[in-house]
Parts: C-alpha cells; sequence; structure tokens
C-alpha cells in the first residue's frame, strides 16, 4: 500500500551531487598523485627494524625515556609499554652501517645515564621480508574487505546499490591514504585497523541509508527516484549527525589526549568517519543514482501463481 507523505521539509541534497562528484574526483586524483609521488611513509611494521625490549625496577616514565633519546638522534623511537609498567619496548629503525647489538648498546648507554636500574631484556632485528609481508597482507585484507561488501550488499539490496557503496568506500580509503601520503605521517598497522574500521563504519551509514531508501521505494507513491533518495536522506539525516558526532567527540579526545602512540590511528579514523559521512550522501548515494536504481528494480518481483489469470468460477 503507497503512502502520500509531505516533502515540505526534505533537504535536496541531490542538487548538489555534481558538484560533489567534481570535488570527489578532485580529491581521489589529489590522492593518488600524492601516494605516487611522494608515496606512504611505512612504519617499522612494514619496512622492518630493530626491538629491543629493557626493564626498570619502578614503573617507567615514558615522557622522560622519548626526550632522552630525542636528543641522542633516536627521535624516530617508537616507545611503550609491553605488558607492565616496568617493561618498556623500543623499535627503532634500521641506521646504515650500525648493526642491532650496537644499536642497542647505544640505547640502554642513554637510558643508563638517567636511570642506572635499566636492564637489557631482549633485542631483535625485524628484517624487511616480514614488513614486506605485511604490507602485502595488509593490502589483500583491504581487498578482500571490498569483495565481501560487493557481494553482501549486492545480495542484500541490488546491485547499483552494491557498486555505490563499494566504490564510496574506495573513495574513503584513498583519500585517507591520500591525506597520510601528503602530510608524510608514518603509517602502521594500527593504521591499517584504522582503515578497516573506517570501512566498517562507513558500510553501516549507507546501509542504513539504504535501507530506508528501499522501504520509501516500496511505501512512497513517488514516481521520481531522486525525490525518493533525498527524502531518505533527510530522514536518516538526524541519526547520522548523532552517531558522527558522538564518535568524533571521542575521536578529538583520544588524539589530544591519547598519547603519541595512538595519534595516527585517532587521525585515520577522524580523516575517515568526516569522509564517510559525506560520501554515504554523495558518493554512495548519487551512484546509484546515477547507475538508474529506481522503483521497479528495487521493488521484489512479482511471482504469477499458475491459474491466477483464470475466472475462479468456470
Amino acid at each position: 500500500m503507497f503512502e502520500i507523505i509531505k516533502t515540505e521539509r526534505t533537504i535536496h541534497f541531490m542538487k548538489m551531487a555534481k558538484p560533489a562528484f567534481i570535488l570527489s574526483a578532485l580529491l581521489v586524483l589529489l590522492s593518488l598523485s600524492s601516494i605516487a609521488v611522494k608515496g606512504i611513509n611505512w612504519g617499522l611494521d612494514f619496512t622492518g627494524g630493530t626491538v629491543i625490549e629493557v626493564g626498570y625496577d619502578n614503573a617507567a616514565d615514558l615522557e622522560v625515556i622519548r626526550p632522552l633519546l630525542s636528543a641522542k638522534g633516536f627521535d624516530d623511537a617508537i616507545i611503550q609499554h609491553f605488558g607492565s609498567s616496568r617493561d618498556v619496548l623500543i623499535r627503532i629503525a634500521p641506521r646504515e652501517g650500525l648493526d642491532s647489538e650496537h644499536l642497542g648498546s647505544q640505547i640502554i648507554s642513554v637510558l643508563q645515564g638517567y636511570d642506572q636500574s635499566v636492564e637489557m631484556r631482549r633485542i631483535e632485528f625485524v628484517g624487511p621480508n616480514v614488513g614486506d609481508e605485511l604490507t602485502e597482507q595488509g593490502g589483500l585484507a583491504l581487498l578482500a574487505a571490498l569483495i565481501c561488501i560487493l557481494i553482501y550488499v549486492g545480495v542484500r539490496f541490488e546491485w547499483r546499490l552494491a557498486a555505490g557503496a563499494v566504490i564510496s568506500l574506495t573513495h574513503d580509503v584513498i583519500i585517507t591514504l591520500g591525506i597520510f601520503s601528503l602530510l608524510q605521517i608514518e603509517f602502521d598497522l594500527t593504521i591499517l585497523a584504522a582503515l578497516l574500521t573506517v570501512i566498517g563504519y562507513s558500510l553501516n551509514d549507507t546501509i542504513v541509508v539504504f535501507d530506508r531508501i528501499r522501504e520509501n521505494f516500496r511505501r512512497l507513491r513517488i514516481d521520481d527516484a531522486m525525490d525518493i533518495v533525498n527524502i531518505s536522506l533527510t530522514q536518516t539525516l538526524s541519526r547520522t549527525l548523532i552517531t558522527s558526532g558522538t564518535t568524533l567527540m571521542v575521536l578529538v579526545s583520544l588524539f589530544l589526549k591519547g598519547g603519541a602512540l595512538i595519534h595516527g590511528f585517532a587521525l585515520a579514523l577522524l580523516i575517515g568517519i568526516v569522509v564517510g559521512t559525506y560520501s554515504s550522501i554523495y558518493v554512495a548515494s548519487a551512484l546509484a543514482l546515477k547507475l538508474g536504481v529506481n522503483r521497479e528494480t528495487m521493488l521484489p518481483p512479482v511471482v504469477e501463481k499458475e491459474g491466477a489469470d483464470q475466472d475462479p468460477m468456470t
């Protein structure tokens, strides 16, 4: 049964679809150009390096250790607690002409200059082959996620919506990577995890919009597909803004107060959620509209029963 609703308060999102397409195309091209020219600043998880574990008699203060090592030329060292507050893990990129043993001796010498109780627990070298394997596996994880999403959305909704969703998610990942490339922010496994999280978050937002579009195609007596999309986006806007707003507040707190190790993770999520919220409207929905989604494609096929066209009285 169709229903007529008033649309005076409907926000006409699709009026801005063409400028949004142009903006998205420019951002994607700039991101791909930055990745091609400047590349990705791969972290130690991908490039390899030396891993040093040290132990203290008392709780170690990372805010003291970082400037100590930075002052001695180890400003690229990644320092974090390992297991307990008295155990510290230090990861350092390879140094030309310096093997792991001598590098570990220099680190211990610097740390013992401040606290004599520090002792070496272990030291090991992670070769670049491991980093190459992680890079390949990370890329395959992103690709597998996008393929699974394409299949899922295609089965649950319709291929036009599935194409819009996957292109939207690819758009989000490329722009996020482009910003990291442009700013040369170190890309490690935590940021890869953030990208996968962005894919899931953006997909959830897109699925909510698609669900409402499908429902409105079946419920409303409106033939114009663009009007249906605008009504659906307007109806889901408050949910999108509340969800994104509360998530962003948490991420801003993590970015400002979470410490240096979590900055990249929080920043990737901040960028991804902002871009993902935009793309669920102006990439996923708008692309589905451009591909020809309409009432006929969204309504379930009518199955004619045998003998339904015969007069029951004959």
